[in-house]
C-alpha cells in the first residue's frame, strides 16, 4: 500500500512538474511571437482594405473608443483604419466584422468611403461556410452587391436584380442563411461604427 502511495505521488509531481514547465514554455513562446502575429495580421488587414480602396497608400489605425453590442449581448471594442492616398487625402474606412453563419464564425473586413455614405466591398478574412453554398459569399456575384450601396440598415430579399446598386441584396440561391448572415454582420457594425463616430465627430452627419 505504502509502495502504491509512494508511486502516485511520484507520478503526480511528474505530472504536475510537465504541465508547468510545458505551460511556460507556451506562454514564452507566445509573448515571442506576438508582435510578430500582431504585425501579420495588421498586414493583413492593411492588404484587404487596400483591395477594396485601390486608391490608398497609407492605413491609421483609428484611436477612438468605438464598442459593438453583438446579437448575443456581448460587446467588444471596434478595430477601424482609416485609409489615405498618397498625397495624405482620406480615401475611406476599414473595418473588422464577425458573426455567426450557417456553419460556424463569419470574419469579414468592410470598407466604406472617406464619407461614410457608401459601402465601397468587404473581403471575408475567415469563414466555414459550405462549399458551393454558403462560400459563394466569397464570389464576385455576390460581393458586387455592396460595392457603393448606401452605407445604411440593408436587407436581404430572395429575388431581385443583384446588378442594382441599393440597400436591398439578393440571396444567394440555396445559401440564405449565410446569406442573411452576412448582411446582418455589416449592419451590426456598420450602423453602430457610424453612428459613434458621428457622435465623436469623426465623421459629418451628411443626410443620404
Amino acid at each position: 500500500m505504502l509502495s502504491k502511495l509512494k508511486y502516485f505521488i511520484r507520478q503526480s509531481w511528474l505530472l504536475l512538474f510537465s504541465s508547468f514547465f510545458f505551460g511556460m514554455l507556451i506562454a514564452v513562446t507566445n509573448a515571442a511571437l506576438s508582435d510578430r502575429i500582431e504585425q501579420n495580421r495588421i498586414a493583413k488587414l492593411n492588404a484587404l482594405t487596400k483591395a477594396l480602396l485601390p486608391t490608398a497608400e497609407r492605413f491609421q489605425p483609428v484611436e477612438a473608443d468605438i464598442e459593438i453590442r453583438l446579437p448575443d449581448g456581448a460587446k467588444e471594442k471596434a478595430t477601424i483604419v482609416e485609409a489615405f492616398s498618397g498625397d495624405g487625402q482620406r480615401v475611406g474606412w476599414s473595418f473588422n466584422a464577425r458573426g455567426i453563419g450557417f456553419a460556424g464564425p463569419i470574419e469579414l473586413v468592410i470598407a466604406v468611403d472617406k464619407d461614410f455614405q457608401k459601402i465601397m466591398g468587404y473581403n471575408v478574412l475567415a469563414s466555414s461556410e459550405t462549399p458551393g453554398f454558403g462560400d459563394q459569399v466569397k464570389s464576385d456575384y455576390y460581393r458586387k452587391q455592396f460595392i457603393n450601396a448606401p452605407a445604411e440598415r440593408l436587407t436581404l430579399v430572395k429575388t431581385g436584380s443583384a446588378a442594382a446598386i441599393d440597400s436591398q441584396i439578393v440571396a444567394i440561391t440555396g445559401a440564405t442563411v449565410t446569406s442573411q448572415a452576412v448582411v446582418n454582420i455589416i449592419n451590426t457594425f456598420l450602423t453602430q461604427i457610424k453612428d459613434q463616430m458621428q457622435k465623436k465627430g469623426a465623421i459629418g452627419n451628411v443626410s443620404q
